[in-house]
């Protein structure tokens, strides 16, 4: 297997290259696309769709179409977010967010345009795999996955609660447990699940690798929920306190500081020995500690 850098090194220096060609007329909205595609980004999403393919025996190159789809809907995702209507955020990365660029109206068709270009980005590539039927189901069940996951079951139901929740004096421990597992941690689970389904890798194998994939990704947003609160705003790019201001209850505000804390860390334990059959000590095990401890 390849190290995280390398397999961040593989999606940088494709990314762009997949973005489709808008034409002379709409040029903006390639520039605006490719602004916040390029403005950074840890990558994990796709970076967990390699990887996981490559510990289950696939072939890396033919699931990075699948990783930068992943990582285009996650873009469009955050160029949304930080909408006035959605989070209203001036920054992100450390960098003016797409509207702040580009306008409104361009933003919400750049993050519209990314999320297409996923799905067409998928479609060609399972239109490659013709006269090749189980090369083509195991991309299928790829692409069902991961489109599923960011679609009006998953991310976007996550995000809908989040919306609604807002400035509500009513928020269930339940309702918060829906936002954090659909609102981040399905787009999480989706790549690394798929990776291993473009690998046709055994039930039991995903099954695992599921586990693992939803607790770090829960464990994710109840950091981010975590540093909104007491992280450094210069190593985040973006503006700390959000959520409060906007009303909105999150998983620390909810449940304290101390118990945010100390739920991530039982879940990043749990994801490490849900794949210590696949993975003892290796890669996987390394990421999670690793995100537990991040600061941005």
């Amino acid at each position: 297997m390849l190290s995280f850098d390398e397999y961040k090194a593989l999606i940088e220096d494709n990314l762009l290259s997949f973005l489709p060609d808008t034409g002379v007329y709409a040029e903006v909205l390639k520039e605006s696309m490719g602004y916040s595609l390029s403005i950074g980004g840890k990558r994990i999403r796709p970076v967990l769709l390699l990887a996981s393919c490559d510990l289950a025996g696939g072939d890396v190159k033919k699931a990075l179409p699948y990783a930068c789809a992943v990582e285009f809907i996650h873009t469009y995702s955050l160029i949304h977010d930080d909408l006035p209507a959605m989070d209203d955020d001036d920054m992100r990365r450390g960098k003016p967010s797409n509207h702040k660029v580009y306008g409104e109206a361009m933003a919400i068709l750049a993050g519209d345009g990314l999320l297409n270009s996923a799905a067409e980005l998928i479609a060609k590539q399972a239109l490659s795999l013709e006269g090749d039927a189980d090369a083509l189901y195991a991309h299928s069940k790829a692409a069902h996955e991961i489109l599923s996951k960011a679609g009006a079951s998953g991310m976007i139901a996550g995000q809908t609660a989040d919306v609604i929740s807002e400035k509500s004096s009513d928020v269930s421990e339940d309702l918060i447990s829906f936002i954090e597992l659909h609102k981040t941690s399905d787009l999480i689970a989706a790549p690394t699940r798929a990776g291993l389904m473009l690998a046709n890798a055994a039930d039991d194998m995903i099954e695992a690798f599921t586990t693992y994939a939803l607790d770090i990704g829960v464990g994710f947003q109840i950091l981010d929920d975590i540093l909104d609160i007491e992280g450094d705003e210069k190593l985040l790019g973006k503006t700390l306190g959000k959520d409060s201001e906007q009303g909105k209850c999150n998983y620390a505000s909810v449940h304290g500081l101390e118990k945010a804390k100390e739920d991530l860390h039982k879940l990043t334990v749990e994801a490490k020995e849900s794949i210590s059959k696949y993975d003892s000590e290796g890669f996987f095990t390394a990421l999670a500690s690793q995100l537990e401890s991040r600061k941005m």
